[in-house]
């Protein structure tokens, strides 16, 4: 599969933006401190959180445009300390504008200043396009903590959830606990169709192309589904009827990716 543009990204973490700021207006005000998805946040910590997170990523942004390192971990205390001081309205209201300007940014960039882009990041060269995936990837599965709050059986965007499963290998050797049992399963997800075939044990867990091994369990899902497990968000309340396992426990599966 290609690598996606900076500008199918910039489509995709508007959409999410769009559904951020949709979501909240339905909340109201009052409503500001409904429990999240995110196990003792509520829906304006989420929001605090995103908004943080992109001032933060604002400060990555316009370094890496003038070639200047990635800033030191001491700004980060100071801004969450503000966003923390906030109250929950202004939480939410704060976050939505951040990160419309962040995003006004990286529109703004021309051609040339795209391409150039580079930062050292995580032990990691990174370029604009992969310095965006970190936030869709944050965006995406925040974004859902928020609606799911509202709708149980809110998904996360077929566009979010393509190019998030399309980084997902990297997530897995991070996220993955070693499993007492080990298991070699076959992935298929829909909507966008994707295969994969993941090695959990002891040792660790993987996820790599599919195999096409006959003799592995299989695992069917839609590919949001599959991000949220590897995120930790697809407990029994919030898996879709559409999930079968076969020759492999759910529940095993849940073990490994206890969440981010």
């Amino acid at each position: 599969m290609s690598e996606p543009s900076t500008n199918e990204l910039l489509t995709v973490l508007r959409s999410l933006h769009a559904r951020f700021v949709a979501a909240f207006e339905e909340l109201g005000d009052a409503r500001a401190t409904l429990p999240s998805y995110d196990e003792g946040w509520s829906v304006a910590q989420v929001a605090s959180h995103l908004g943080s997170g992109t001032e933060i990523f604002r400060h990555y942004l316009d370094a890496g445009l003038i070639g200047d390192p990635a800033p030191g971990p001491e700004i980060n205390q100071p801004i969450w300390d503000a966003w923390n001081a906030k109250a929950p309205t202004e939480q939410i209201r704060d976050a939505g504008a951040v990160i419309a300007s962040f995003l006004d940014a990286v529109e703004a960039l021309d051609d040339g200043q795209r391409e150039r882009w580079r930062m050292e990041m995580f032990g990691m060269e990174q370029t604009l396009t992969s310095f965006l995936r970190m936030r869709l990837n944050e965006n995406a599965l925040h974004t859902w903590d928020v609606t799911v709050a509202l709708d149980p059986s809110s998904r996360i965007s077929e566009e979010a959830a393509g190019l998030v499963a399309d980084s997902l290998a990297m997530i897995v050797r991070w996220a993955g606990k070693p499993a007492d049992r080990q298991a070699s399963v076959e992935v298929r997800t829909s909507a966008p169709e994707r295969a994969y075939h993941l090695d959990l044990g002891p040792s660790g867990v993987a996820l790599s192309p599919s195999l096409d091994d006959t003799t592995a369990a299989e695992l069917s899902l839609p590919t949001e589904a599959l991000v949220r497990l590897v995120y930790g968000r697809l407990d029994p309340d919030h898996t879709p009827a559409s999930v079968t396992a076969k020759g492999v426990d759910l529940d095993l599966l849940r073990s490994v990716f206890p969440g981010l």
